[in-house]
Order: C-alpha cells, then structure tokens, then sequence
C-alpha cells in the first residue's frame, strides 16, 4: 500500500571549503548593509505565501562566520520539527558512540561440544545492527557449521536484552504500526536490502499463469500470506499486514510486479526463524525450541559479525531518513551511558548533548521525529547546527546531510530532486523533515560571496498542498546572498518546485520517489 553543469561543480567547491572551517568565532555586530535588507524583504515575501495565512512558521538565518543574525521570524516558537530531529540524535551519537562504534552480532553457547553435538543451548546475542541482512545471519550460521557442529541438543536462544523490550514509540500513531518506516525496535533486527529499513520484509506480488504470486526479500516463511488479489488489466492491489499479527492479506488486481515493504510484527522471533532457517540450510539441526532469553554469563563465542562503523552507517540514516537507524542508536546511547537500552535513557543522553553545547532545551520524544510531540525551536536548531562545527566528526556528519540537487541517491538523499539548476544545487546541505501538516528544512549553505550561513525553516499547521518549495525558495536566495551586490530579484526567487509529498519523507514512499 502506498502513502500517498561546471558552475555547479564550482559551487559545491566554494560551499566544501567554507565548511571545512573550524568553529564559529565570538559574533560581532556589524552595520546593516542594503544585502541584508534585501535579503529580508525578500524572505518575507517568500514567507507571505497563502499557505501559511494560518499556519506557524518559524526562520532563522545566521552567518556561521562571526555569528551575525541576517533574519529571524518566530525564532523561539516551539514547532514539530519530524525529522530534523535526526540532527541532534547523529550528532549526539557522533559524540557519545564514536564514529567507529560497530554493532556486534554474536553466536554463543554455555554447552559442551562432544565430536558434532553440542550439548547446551545455541544463544544468538544481538546490539541492534540496523545493518543485518538474511545473507549475514546465514554466514553465521556457516561460521557455527564450520566449528564442526551438527546437532545442538537444547534450545536456540534469541538474546535480545541489550535493549528493554518496548518496541514502538509511546507517541507512534497506531495506523504506522504495520509501516516499515515506524518498525518494532530490537536489538536483533534484520534489513531486506542496503537501504537497511531493519525490522522490514519487501513483500511482492506478481502476475504467473493466471494467478498471482506472492514472494518476499528475504525468503521467509515468517509471515502467514493471505493472497485474494487476481489478476487484472491494471495494478490496484493492498498488502497490508494485520495489526499485531504475523498475518499479511493482500487483495485488489494485479498487472505487474509490485513490491510493498512491511514491518514484521516481532523483530526478534523473525530473526530467530532467519537464523534456524540458515543453520538447516548448513547442516545444523537445533533440536530445542526457539525461546529469548539472556546469554549465559561466560558463555563462549563461536561466531561474530560487526555492522560497519557509525562513520559509514551516518549515511543512509541520514540521506535517507531513515527512523529505525535513530530509534536504535537513541537506545544505543541509552545503554553505553546509563547501561540501559532504553528511550528514557537514550533520549536523556541526546537532551545532555544538547544542554552541554549551549542549545535550548527541548522536548524530545524520541530519536527520529514519528512522534508529534518532539518540540523544537528554530533558534534551537540552529544552536546546534553551529556548536558541532567544532566537533572532530563534524566534517563526517555535515558530508552526511542530502545535499541539494544532487542526482546520486546517497549523496543528494532527501534532497536529490530539490533545486536542482539553482545557486542551491550542490551547495545547501541540509536535513529535510515531514509529517502531516507539518515541514522542516535545516542546515548549511555558502552564499554568493563565499560566507558559510546556518539556517532553520520550520512550518507547521498548513492545510493546502505540501509549502516545501517554499522552504526551496528560501535556501535558493540563501545561496545568492550577499552582502554587497543584491542580485536581481526575479532570479533570485526562481527555484524547482519541491515534489509533492506532503505527509512523508519521499523516501519512505516506496519505490523511493527521491
């Protein structure tokens, strides 16, 4: 089911070395200048859309050069900022986790191995890998057939205690419970493809001699197929898991093939079924049930395998917004400062973070911005924004950020098919965000005059189509700023018009619609 050139080159140059600079300097009042007030009289125009007749908005612009305010409106207003949130949980991890922190998945056992049995139980130990597919919980398997084991005489253990045992957001609404975008939280998950959705099977539907066949990413018999769909002269076909259930029915008429990424109801018990599935495919029967529990203390490893480092993981979490990622890292962060993997405790190590770098408080619900209860202001954002330019991982963050206008899934992510032919294009680096009614786009872009500027814009409560080509507007005159040569004014408000994806990140739309 679906919710609904050279100078370029030279631009994302100029825009890489202003924000290779080291941390803002002490702001220092500088005299107003006409390019300052063209540039309000502009944003102001730009902002009296019709749209926002009743709807909050909030902007604030600085220079990240010596901290000068070019425009504020509503800059304190307590806004919804969805994903923006994500800002501070990669940041926050960057800080606490470290940019090599690795998830480790791990086979254990408190049994004795007598020539190919082993006596005791098969305990697979997980930290929240967002990065696990079926390929990899299969190479384990091959590890613990490797080590020489045929049967294990007791129980397959699925140890998923280094998180609490909360799966969903206290604020999630119930209707994404099915969404792969709002997956069950574990600290064994698995992904279905590189684009790591953990906690998610790509469910297809095809036409086939008449019928329709059903199949999954990865291959698993997991989830109970209820198939009513027939084949039809075109594709209007539901797939849709029942609530709280392992059980997916799909209906309606299908031409084509059609893939729809659900959420599995239980993380932990599909990875289990994943990695028993594997161990028979290798020649290992585990003659026990299937049970989750705790590892035994000074249980002995047979196998392991680490995600990649959070350096490299920063990437698809951020560039494609991806909520799961956050949700386990908040709980990630959780366990490594309090010992606890839970919300509470993630979600205080990100609001410390925060405090500790001078930015306001806020209220923050979770790490990924599902909940309609985070409450953030402009100022706040961008408080942020500039305090991590100091950090020794920034330079790895900022690069993480969708940048405007760039083609490449992974290096334009949320942004790739926004400003694309403006001053913008390979220049605005920034972190975009969407729920119903609500709009967000925060970070970076150097001006026509090479001066690196902070910016936060965040709409809230619009009732007509998605405003995020104003949000486009904005970052595009953000780019031909300057201080000393206002450019003429009908070309500094051209801009592509945003694509239409009011209620979502387009990249949880399926296939990715950026």
């Amino acid at each position: 089911m679906r919710r609904t050139s050279a100078s370029l080159i030279a631009g994302a140059l100029v825009a890489t070395l202003a924000w290779a600079s080291s941390p803002t300097s002490t702001a220092v009042a500088l005299e107003p200048s006409p390019g300052v007030a063209d540039l309000t009289q502009d944003l102001n125009q730009i902002l009296s859309d019709s749209r926002l007749t009743i709807a909050r908005a909030g902007v604030v612009v600085k220079s990240a050069a010596n901290g000068d305010e070019l425009y504020a409106t509503d800059a304190g207003k307590l806004l919804i900022p969805a994903s923006n949130t994500k800002l501070f949980t990669s940041a926050a991890a960057a800080e606490t986790l470290g940019l090599d922190y690795r998830f480790p998945t791990t086979v254990l056992t408190g049994g004795r191995k007598a020539g190919s049995v082993l006596g005791g139980d098969l305990v697979l130990r997980g930290t929240g890998d967002p990065t696990m597919l079926a390929a990899d919980y299969d190479a384990l398997a091959a590890k613990v057939a490797g080590a020489g084991i045929k049967v294990v005489t007791g129980r397959l253990v699925a140890d998923d205690t280094w998180f609490d045992s909360v799966r969903l957001g206290n604020d999630w609404t119930w209707d994404d419970e099915t969404a792969y975008y709002a997956a069950p939280i574990s600290a064994l998950t698995a992904s279905p493809d590189t684009d790591y959705d953990a906690g998610s099977v790509i469910v297809s539907v095809a036409p086939s001699g008449g019928e329709v066949k059903v199949s999954t990413t990865p291959e698993t018999d997991y989830f109970k197929i209820v198939n009513r769909a027939t084949v039809g002269a075109s594709t209007d076909v539901l797939i849709e898991r029942q609530h709280g259930t392992r059980t997916v029915v799909i209906t309606g008429t299908v031409a084509g093939t059609y893939n729809e990424w659900v959420a599995v109801d239980d993380p932990t018990a599909y990875v289990s079924s994943l990695f028993r599935k594997a161990l028979t495919k290798h020649g290992v029967r585990v003659l026990g049930p299937t049970v989750t529990a705790a590892a035994p203390s000074g249980a002995q490893e047979l196998a392991q395998h680490e995600s990649m480092p959070l350096s490299e993981l920063l990437v698809p979490f951020m560039k494609l917004s991806n909520n799961i990622h956050a949700e386990i890292l908040t709980k990630a962060m959780g366990r490594k400062v309090a010992g606890q993997g839970t919300w509470a405790a993630g979600l205080k190590v990100t609001t410390d973070f925060a405090k500790a770098n001078g930015v306001e408080v806020l209220n923050l619900r979770d790490g990924s911005g599902l909940s309609r209860r985070d409450g953030f202001t402009p100022t706040s954002i961008v408080q942020l924004l500039t305090a991590v330019r100091g950090k020794p991982w920034y330079q790895t963050w900022y690069d993480s950020l969708p940048i405007a206008g760039n083609a490449d899934r992974f290096v334009g992510g949320t942004l790739r098919s926004r400003m694309r032919g403006t001053p913008a294009a390979n220049n605005v680096r920034a972190k975009t965000g969407s729920l119903t009614g609500v709009t967000a786009l925060s970070g970076y872009v150097t001006s026509a005059d090479g001066e690196p500027l902070v910016f936060s814009i965040m709409l809230n409560q619009y009732l007509s189509g998605s405003p995020k080509d104003i949000e486009d507007k904005i970052a595009v005159r953000l780019a031909q700023f300057s201080r000393t040569a206002p450019a003429d004014a009908p070309a500094r408000l051209r801009t592509d018009t945003a694509p239409a994806s009011a209620d979502l990140e387009c990249s949880w739309l399926k296939p990715a619609h950026c």
